[in-house]
């Protein structure tokens, strides 16, 4: 059975098409849209009337694409942009009516447990780690072993946010950075609690931006190819120094960095630099599989239950 996943970030709208036949879904075509969800207004609350229509156009190019793949069912996931925005109602609305997409708005502790099911799948988490999945709106952490999840959670400290709120400088000047500290400190406090008791050792990067970070680091990986790679601690700290300290016109031209996170991409190394520090994290990998697969995982079990279920 062909189904369709779309993942309508506050940054990119995602799609997936796979077939759920056989012991694992069979991916048969993926793509993304960069709408930029969150533009101008996210910490409003608002999605400014050039995003609304921007998705919207992603959403009707996603729709014709499922047709003809001939999808026989659609999962489409609503995170931060839309879960906060005054008007996210009236978007979801409007995908209904003018792209035939029906949207389910999820909270932050679903996509947190998404985001777990799709990094599970990878087959990387081998002790008790930390997951962190960066979005333009909200990041998610969840601290897990193979078997369980100890504790999960989403905070509004997305790339998007913290660029609209603290980046107002170029280069970014220590009082930015100070004032970017001062508001994690304050946010994230019961992850530091957590942190503290579970004491993971390994961070997992969700997509995003360590994807980023691991093909500019590596260049000849074909991350489309793997679903996971090891991030060695030295090569990041050296990348993440250079985005920091880097002007917008010299991120603009560095190879592999993509346009919509010439800026963020300073927010998430800020934010990945500081959850290192705050855990004391030896260990750090990418995972490319993230809420999307989480999502075509779970698709996948109901199918199979659904099958098993009529076989009796």
């Amino acid at each position: 059975m062909k189904v369709a996943v779309i993942d309508l970030g506050t940054n990119t709208f995602h799609l997936i098409i796979a077939d759920l036949e056989g012991p694992e879904p069979k991916i048969i075509y993926k793509t993304n849209l960069p709408v930029r969800l969150g533009e101008g207004k996210i910490n409003d609350n608002v999605i400014i009337q050039e995003a609304f229509e921007r998705g919207l156009l992603a959403l009707e190019q996603f729709s014709q694409l499922i047709a003809e793949h001939e999808v026989k069912l659609v999962k489409a996931t609503a995170t931060s942009a839309i879960r906060s925005a005054a008007n996210g109602a009236d978007f979801v609305k409007a995908a209904k009516s003018y792209a035939g997409i029906e949207i389910t708005v999820i909270s932050g502790e679903e996509e947190a447990a998404y985001i777990f099911q799709g990094v599970k799948a990878t087959g990387l988490i081998q002790e008790r780690c930390l997951i962190m999945d960066i979005g333009g709106g909200s990041t998610e952490f969840i601290i897990c072993d193979p078997k369980q999840v100890y504790w999960k959670k989403s905070y509004n400290i997305g790339a998007a946010r913290l660029m609209q709120a603290y980046f107002h400088s170029d280069p970014i000047n220590t009082s930015d950075k100070q004032a970017i500290k001062a508001h994690l400190d304050e946010e994230l406090a019961d992850l530091k609690e957590n942190l503290s008791l579970y004491q993971p050792n390994h961070l997992i990067g969700s997509a995003g931006a360590f994807e980023t970070f691991t093909g500019m680091l590596y260049p000849e990986l074909d991350l489309k190819a793997i679903k996971s790679y090891p991030i060695p601690l030295s090569d990041y700290q050296k990348l993440s120094g250079k985005f920091i300290a880097s002007s917008h016109e010299e991120r603009d031209h560095m190879p592999g960095l993509i346009k919509l996170r010439v800026d963020m991409i300073v927010m998430a190394a800020l934010l990945t630099d500081y959850i290192l520090e705050l855990g004391n994290l030896q260990q750090m990998s990418l995972s490319t599989y993230d809420l999307k697969m989480g999502v075509l995982a779970s698709l996948k079990d109901q199918t199979d239950q659904l099958l098993s279920a009529k076989a009796l």
